[in-house]
């Protein structure tokens, strides 16, 4: 690594201490989620994350984004909901010192850094890829025109896993698009007590801004630089091909509870991900343990079970707890 990531790496540690202090004013608890929501900022990826309502998803988001200095956009996604309601239209001005009229382009709400897709199982699978399509090319075509998403660009999709009437699933394919799969649960008692404390008065909070995006996108860059050593890159590339029951060195609970394994995004996301984790924590380069730490948000979205594992009460996520227990 150069001179210069280095440094920026280092400032990264002393800025994440700031951004968890903002951030803290306003969210109670949430630590480990909190730090995955970094990960993914500073790996660049988007997230998908599911919870029952109530849990702070929207405004730990809209926190960050304070705390980060980015611009915020959320949009709420309905069966209604069309493309041009995200991506923007073209309507007809007129030039008031000659009277001529001409298409004048308004850009929608995804002109923004960071997009929270609220419910996004709610909307036809058409207007689903108007955002999916903006997450892959970072651009947005309308006509004959192309306009380039301001970086960095990432986007916080959440699905209500407890109601599934009217819903249109993700496909498989859009879901690998997300970096992480992100489950947030019940704040425990102690911290409940604290939300209903913290959100029962007239106090207000300030945050302050911390980072900004400029400095964001530097950290970007100095992350893909962190080297990797060869037994971590081992351990990772493994561990995703073993979730595929074709694969023939993978354990025979996954040839047995697993219809569809990870593909290859999977293996640069353990990757990616473990690098940020590592200079999260000030580490130059990742371990093992930052793999097995991101590999269930990584690897859950991205492995289909089968019939089988639903009868016996499985879900994804404790296959590949499971497998990554076996692999270790």
């Amino acid at each position: 690594m150069v001179k210069e990531n280095i440094v920026v790496l280092e400032e990264l540690t002393e800025a994440k201490e700031k951004i968890l202090k903002e951030i803290g004013k306003v969210i109670v608890g949430q630590e480990k989620v909190i730090e995955e929501f970094l990960i993914a900022l500073f790996a660049n990826g988007h997230c998908l994350l599911e919870g029952v309502p109530g849990l702070a998803k929207t405004l730990l988001i809209s926190t960050m984004a304070k705390v980060l200095n980015m611009k915020f956009s959320r949009i709420q996604f309905t069966p209604d909901l069309m493309p041009s309601d995200i991506t923007g239209t073209d309507i007809l001005a007129e030039n008031k010192s000659d009277g001529k009229r001409y298409f004048e382009y308004l850009k929608g709400p995804i002109f923004a850094n960071i997009i929270l897709a609220d419910e996004i199982n709610r909307t036809p699978p058409k207007t689903q890829s108007a955002l999916l399509q903006a997450m892959q090319e970072y651009q947005v075509t309308s006509g004959n025109k192309t306009f380039e998403l301001d970086q960095p660009f990432l986007v916080f999709a959440t699905q209500n896993p407890i109601e599934q009437e009217g819903t249109y699933p993700l496909p498989e394919a859009q879901l690998d698009r997300f970096m992480f799969n992100i489950y947030i649960d019940y704040p425990n008692y102690e911290e409940e007590k604290e939300i209903v404390k913290q959100t029962t008065t007239s106090q207000s909070t300030v945050i302050d801004a911390i980072l900004t995006a400029k400095e964001i996108i530097e950290i970007q860059k100095a992350v893909l630089q962190i080297p990797v050593s060869e037994h971590v890159l081992d351990f990772a590339v493994k561990l995703a091909r073993s979730t595929r029951p074709v694969y023939k060195e993978a354990p025979d609970f996954i040839k047995k509870w697993v219809n569809w394994g990870a593909g290859p995004r999977a293996s640069q996301y353990l990757i990616l991900a473990a690098k940020t984790r590592a200079a999260l924590h000030n580490r130059l380069t990742p371990s093992i343990e930052d793999v097995e730490s991101i590999a269930s948000i990584v690897l859950q979205h991205r492995v289909l079970i089968s019939f089988a594992a639903e009868a016996e009460g499985l879900k994804s996520r404790d296959v590949v707890t499971k497998l990554v227990s076996e692999i270790k």
